[in-house]
């Protein structure tokens, strides 16, 4: 395992809390709302327009209804945090606090994984297909949890990392990290899982090149080809075709975005099913992949960690196992 790194945008993040709620209890938002989404999607654009600055942005992500309130996962910076909004709309706040414990008491016990998920469409050799945003925090953390699972089980499954059909961070570098990713998967595939997990750990694409010893000609080779067969650069450039105005497209898995019907990142398909509210840690996806073979090899019985890791970049673990995404 990688070592742990501090994730230092934690600071940064702190901080930009407690400066929303001090702005947030003086700006007067009260609008009206009948829907989670309506209260949600309000709410974004008025943290946009009244709380942020700098150029920074917030992006919705997943929204629930939690102990009579809406939560809104949101996007800040790259980074995950979380809105909460009364159903009628007219207060907004940045943290919740339990008055009740939360989660099983401490024990030595391993937590048990219950109600997963299932793969119905069973078969010798499972296609797993992982579809992420390469700078999405929650599908860094998809990625995170299911590394050790496709080491483990190697060539006993057909593994594929691919990308949804937009990028909502391309001012981060994330529709040039996912060409390279593209490129380096099926030209130097044996040389990808290890960047990855290099990649993984501080977003540094251009280090890890170095690090694991990707050939570089061969990569610059790659993308170019790419680039050009899939309008990668002409559609970053042409924002007239942006999705929402908002995000370039990115075609190289076009077809199968649409032939799945991927929304968001991230979205795991195993033998062409979407994998619906699967958990994000080794144990829990160890199981769900298993879970698609006729018969189960011995690698199924690998005992990982039960940790959750955490979302973003580094190797902390989460307090607890969500199934937050970025986009739809």
């Amino acid at each position: 395992m990688v070592t742990k790194k501090l994730n230092t945008w934690k600071i940064s993040t702190f901080v930009l809390i407690l400066l929303l709620i001090i702005v947030a209890a003086t700006s007067g938002f009260s609008p009206t709302f009948t829907t989670g989404n309506s209260v949600a999607e309000t709410a974004v654009n008025f943290i946009n327009t009244n709380l942020l600055q700098g150029g920074a942005t917030a992006e919705l992500g997943e929204v629930s209804s939690a102990s009579g309130v809406y939560k809104a996962n949101l996007i800040i910076q790259g980074q995950p945090a979380e809105v909460y909004i009364t159903k009628d709309g007219k207060l907004m706040f940045f943290q919740a606090i339990p008055l009740e414990p939360v989660g099983p008491v401490e024990t030595d016990e391993p937590a048990q994984n219950t109600d997963l998920p299932e793969v119905s469409t069973k078969s010798d050799l499972p296609e797993v297909e992982l579809f992420v945003m390469s700078h999405c925090p929650f599908g860094t953390q998809a990625e995170k949890g299911i590394l050790p699972v496709v080491k483990t089980l190697g060539d006993k499954i057909n593994f594929d990392l691919k990308f949804v059909y937009y990028a909502m961070h391309p001012t981060q570098g994330e529709v040039e990290e996912q060409l390279n990713q593209y490129c380096i998967q099926n030209e130097q595939n044996d040389k990808f899982l290890d960047y990855l997990e290099c990649f993984l750990t501080e977003g540094d694409g251009e280090n890890c090149i170095d690090e694991i010893g990707i050939d570089r000609v061969m990569l610059e080779t790659c993308t170019s080809a790419a680039d050009e067969e899939f309008s990668i650069t002409a559609n970053l450039e042409d924002t007239d075709s942006w999705l929402s105005e908002r995000f370039p497209l990115f075609n190289i898995h076009k077809e199968d975005n649409e032939l799945y019907g991927i929304g968001g990142s991230p979205t795991l398909v195993i033998n062409g099913e979407t994998i619906s509210g699967a958990p994000r840690d080794p144990v829990s996806l160890l199981e769900i992949v298993c879970s698609a073979f006729n018969i189960a090899p011995e690698e199924c019985q690998t005992e990982f960690e039960s940790g959750v890791p955490s979302s973003g970049f580094g190797w902390d673990e989460a307090t607890s196992n969500n199934v937050a995404s970025c986009g739809n």
